[in-house]
């Protein structure tokens, strides 16, 4: 649910990143920031190969045994392993560099997913065994998360965050239509396992561009008696931060319902909806739609500024239903096809706005920390939501599952959407500092 940010002192620390705070680069936006250009670059390569993973894994499960069942647990395992390390990375990033922590996660993942490549090319791998490599892989994002989600405003000053998460979150719809579109021809013409190396690859080259970004060292808070404090007071301490903020805690609350019928109607049980109707080469087609209005979305974002920007946001993912009703009811290239593209545009009008209301609200020191407790509570549900839809489908039909998932997106909404905190909280272009 959200993405990036970190800091040193209240508009002073970005600008430091390109020795200068003067008017013209700030006109010039952030891309005028040596910083937030490798940022930007690595991120955009990375999600390149990932945008094919989630294909690709999908077919090798099901061309593996056939069963949506085995496909949920395969996915699932990956999810629990992330939402199990997500805290222990929030501390790890506002301990550590952060961009040195990305350097180190990128290439674990690259090793993790050459892994499960080799398996599946060579026709050695087993349930188990993509099981085991999904919980590694899934521990990596865990640290690498709440790192990510924290940087962004390490590469560029405050008043720049809006159009700098609108410039990233183009780059990675860009990078998943490119992705899943070239994916999805890649697993119909030679198979998932090529597919599953291409990400491998886009998270080495990923490493490598996160290695140029060389932020200065941002000292880390100590206890009075100058020791740094423990894992368990870092995490009362971000727990605090995330807590005081009842729009914040609501609308996470909101995700880990929302995630885990959306995920879980889309992840699972898209592909075998594909498999029996419209086919496996137009449902990368469907994926990629689906980012074209990520794109979009991003792009809105950078004109409309609403006041009430979050409250606008939270209803407009109401709207993610329209895909999940569609799968259910008229699951067609054309119809599929808008309902996604619809659903992007939702979603990403929601994350940018999301993603700056964090970075202006919570203070730089804790922000990874707020982070990780905001993607456990938004991702705990998640493989819950990926197991039991392949068994509820077996048992009443995959159509009644996915009206069923989106009943439950439209109500989370409408309770989020309908307390005061949300509806209340108004843009800030100025951010918090590092508190």
């Amino acid at each position: 649910m959200t993405d990036r940010a970190g800091g040193a002192s209240p508009g002073a620390g970005p600008g430091a990143v390109d020795g200068s705070r003067r008017a013209g680069p700030r006109r010039a936006g952030p891309l005028s920031h040596r910083a937030f250009r490798w940022l930007l670059a690595a991120r955009t390569t990375s999600i390149l190969g990932n945008a094919v993973a989630p294909i690709a894994l999908a077919f090798a499960v099901l061309d593996l045994t056939g069963s949506p069942a085995d496909l949920g647990l395969v996915v699932a395992s990956r999810s629990v392993a992330t939402v199990a390390v997500l805290l222990l990375g929030g501390v790890v990033a506002d301990r550590l560099p952060r961009d040195v922590v990305l350097v180190g996660t990128s290439l674990a993942a690259a090793a993790t997913q050459g892994a499960v490549a080799a398996l599946v090319v060579t026709g050695s791998a087993t349930i188990p065994a993509l099981v085991l490599l999904g919980v590694l892989n899934g521990a990596t994002a865990g640290v690498s998360l709440p790192a990510s989600a924290a940087l962004v405003p390490e590469t560029v000053p405050a008043d720049l965050l809006r159009p700098a998460n609108a410039f990233l979150r183009l780059g990675l719809n860009a990078g998943s239509v490119v992705g899943a579109s070239a994916g999805a021809g890649l697993v119909a013409v030679v198979g998932p396992g090529w597919g599953l190396a291409v990400d491998a690859a886009g998270f080495a080259l990923a490493g490598a561009l996160f290695s140029r970004l060389r932020l200065p060292a941002t000292p880390r808070q100590l206890r009075d008696d100058g020791r740094r404090p423990s894992v368990l007071a870092d995490l009362r301490e971000g727990w605090h931060e995330f807590s005081s903020r009842s729009w914040v805690w609501i609308v996470v609350a909101q995700f880990a319902v929302l995630n885990a019928a959306f995920v879980g109607a889309t992840t699972v049980l898209g592909p075998v909806v594909a498999d029996a109707s419209f086919g496996r080469g137009a449902w990368g087609l469907v994926v990629a739609a689906q980012t074209v209005g990520l794109g979009v979305g991003a792009v809105l974002a950078l004109r409309w500024r609403p006041r009430h920007g979050l409250a606008v946001g939270v209803a407009l993912m109401a709207v993610t239903a329209v895909p999940v009703v569609t799968l259910g009811v008229a699951p067609v290239l054309p119809a599929l096809l808008a309902a996604f593209l619809l659903g992007g545009v939702a979603l990403e009008v929601f994350a940018i706005t999301w993603d700056q209301s964090l970075q202006s609200s919570v203070p730089r020191a804790a922000l990874a920390r707020v982070c990780s407790y905001d993607m456990v509570g938004s991702f705990v549900a998640i493989p819950l939501g990926e197991v039991l839809v392949g068994p509820a489908a077996h048992l009443v039909g995959t159509g009644p599952v996915l009206l069923a998932c989106a009943a439950v997106i439209v109500a989370a909404t409408v309770v989020a959407v309908s307390t005061p905190g949300v509806r209340r909280l108004t843009s800030d272009p100025t951010g918090p500092g590092p508190g």
